[in-house]
């Protein structure tokens, strides 16, 4: 991956629940809210050792939503969730990564 495909151009929200990205490649990501909580990165929902998820999905309510998506440096934004949970820091290159769409096309390549 390029350095500028891990740019965001804009930061929005797509509806009421989920998160828009457009990346500085053209590439626009959306994120289902519920699913990037659930893809929460912050040493309380995956644990910094081993890497395995300490969040337990039952948890995290069906509508979850961001309230506040905030900037975080040049690399990265937190957002503060619906649920109370504010700890992420959400990396630019993490969140292309786990772009729905792309891990779609990727899984599709795998298949083949």
């Amino acid at each position: 991956m390029s350095n500028t495909q891990a740019i965001p151009v804009e930061i929005t929200r797509a509806g009421e629940r989920d998160v828009k990205i457009r990346w500085q490649d053209g590439h626009e990501s959306v994120y289902p809210a519920r699913e990037l909580r659930l893809k929460c990165p912050c040493a309380g929902c995956l644990d910094e050792v081993t890497g395995a998820l300490r969040l337990i999905a039952s948890s995290v309510p069906q509508d979850v939503h961001p309230l506040k998506i905030e900037q975080v440096g040049r690399y990265a934004v937190t957002i503060r969730w619906s649920d109370g949970h504010h700890t992420g820091i959400y990396a630019f290159d993490y969140l292309r990564k786990v772009c729905p769409c792309c891990s779609d096309k990727r899984q599709a390549t795998s298949d083949k």
